[in-house]
């Protein structure tokens, strides 16, 4: 098959968008939906072709691609574009789905002749809009040579992590990454509230780490959104942060885990998007250390 694809991408959120875009780049044919078109329209100006309907956009699709909400969007989503699925397409399902959920979406990709890809990707706005996310995939070997040409317009890297999309490895190894990345980015913004606090300076805990093993890029990147006042646009939203997290709680819960820190994020993150955050940045979770939120703008 050629490497220029026909690819459908379903939801041109933050990182769909910067998807969608990148594929546009790359010399696919890229065919956008959104269920807020607005969001979607912007796509026009890279090549995309923005459908009014989910089974608009897979008419004719080699590949489609789901980044969308949560597993039952996906799973709805698809539904509404089933009329128009082509037999033997492939189907590169991006959202971080949860465990559950990834047998409801492999089950309709069998029943609809779909090769499924339990895709979800590592990486926030800005290695998504640059192309450099670390795609985590699993599927049968077989159809790869339709799917790479995808991941590598929007990734810097693919990890293979099986050959069924069924079996949802992509996606554990995804919230195993992600329980991670919110724990940190919690315990950042807990070092800033705890500073305000105590009245230090936070550039006083930066020296006392800096150069060591403490020290984290990741740690300077989401304390600088707060300090600098840059929570928006979001590189990665509370409330999809705090989805995210639910559903780590939800898979250790399921496989006799207790995940404390995975729960108070969620907690953390829920509270936060409760106070008005929800569509800033993650680390926004600062806000929820504070009873009032709003006050704390004028810190």
């Amino acid at each position: 098959m050629t490497d220029k694809l026909t690819v459908s991408v379903l939801g041109t959120g933050i990182m769909g968008a910067a998807m969608a875009r990148n594929l546009a780049r790359a010399g696919h044919t890229v065919r956008a939906w959104n269920r807020t078109r607005a969001k979607a329209e912007p796509l026009t100006a890279d090549g995309a072709f923005v459908a009014d309907t989910p089974a608009e956009a897979v008419q004719g699709a080699d590949v489609v691609l789901t980044m969308l909400y949560d597993g039952p969007a996906a799973l709805d989503v698809m539904r509404e574009a089933a009329p128009a699925l082509r037999s033997g397409a492939a189907w590169v399902q991006s959202t971080t789905a949860g465990i559950e959920a990834i047998a409801d979406l492999a089950a309709f990709a069998r029943e609809h002749d779909l090769v499924f890809y339990d895709a979800p990707v590592l990486g926030t706005r800005q290695p998504a809009e640059a192309g450099l996310l670390t795609v985590l995939a699993a599927g049968p070997a077989e159809g790869r040579g339709t799917v790479t040409p995808v991941f590598d317009a929007v990734g810097a890297r693919t990890v293979w992590t099986g050959e069924d999309g069924g079996a949802g490895t992509a996606t554990r190894l995804k919230l195993v990454a992600n329980s991670w990345v919110l724990a940190v980015t919690n315990a950042a913004t807990e070092v800033l509230a705890l500073s305000k606090a105590l009245d230090v300076d936070p550039q006083r805990f930066f020296e006392v780490i800096d150069g060591g093993p403490l020290d984290m890029g990741y740690l300077r990147a989401k304390t600088g959104l707060v300090l600098n006042d840059e929570l928006t646009p979001a590189q990665f939203a509370v409330t999809t942060a705090a989805k995210d997290a639910r559903l780590i709680v939800e898979a250790g819960e399921r496989y006799g885990v207790r995940l404390d820190v995975a729960a108070a994020s969620a907690e953390r993150f829920e509270r936060a998007a409760a106070q008005g955050h929800g569509d800033e940045d993650m680390a926004a979770a600062y806000f929820a250390s504070f009873e009032e939120a709003a006050e704390e703008r004028e810190r």
